[in-house]
């Protein structure tokens, strides 16, 4: 039986719950022109509900973001036929030493509990990175695909 697809609006807090699962997502930035740049990323969710995101400063991202902070996310499932869900906000980079702090977030948000936090600091010191902070303003559907309900009936 062919799969129906679904779109359903959720709260911010089912929102929250839906991404804080879901670590691959599709980063759009606005280039110069106004084009839109794609970036696969790896992104998580601080304690305060925003979507996190490590880059390094010379990076497309980074300078997109720097000029134009409104982004979009798509953030899709392990599986590629997983839910999906599109979310829009406002970005903020943030340099290091200011960055610091919140790269922990962004390692817990992922992976859980590093072995060594020190360690881990003094990794993104040394590799020069920045963060990137998204702050939710508006998000779609969860959504998945298939087929329309009439034809599945």
């Amino acid at each position: 039986m062919p799969r129906t697809a679904t779109s359903d609006q959720v709260s911010r807090d089912q929102l929250l719950e839906f991404l804080r699962t879901r670590h691959h997502a599709l980063l759009m930035t606005r280039k110069k022109d106004g084009s839109p740049q794609l970036s696969p990323v790896a992104a998580g969710v601080d304690p305060e509900g925003r979507v996190v995101i490590s880059t390094y400063p010379q990076r497309a991202k980074a300078r997109n973001a720097r000029r134009e902070a409104q982004v979009s996310l798509c953030f899709l499932s392990d599986d590629w036929d997983g839910a999906w869900v599109q979310v829009d906000g406002t970005a903020e980079v943030l340099d290091l030493p200011t960055a610091l702090e919140p790269f922990v977030d962004y390692y817990r948000s992922i992976a859980g509990e590093h072995p060594d936090w020190d360690d881990y600091r003094q990794a993104m010191v040394r590799q020069g990175k920045a963060l990137l902070r998204v702050t939710i303003e508006t998000w779609g559907p969860v959504a998945t695909g298939g087929f329309p309900p009439d034809l599945t009936a």
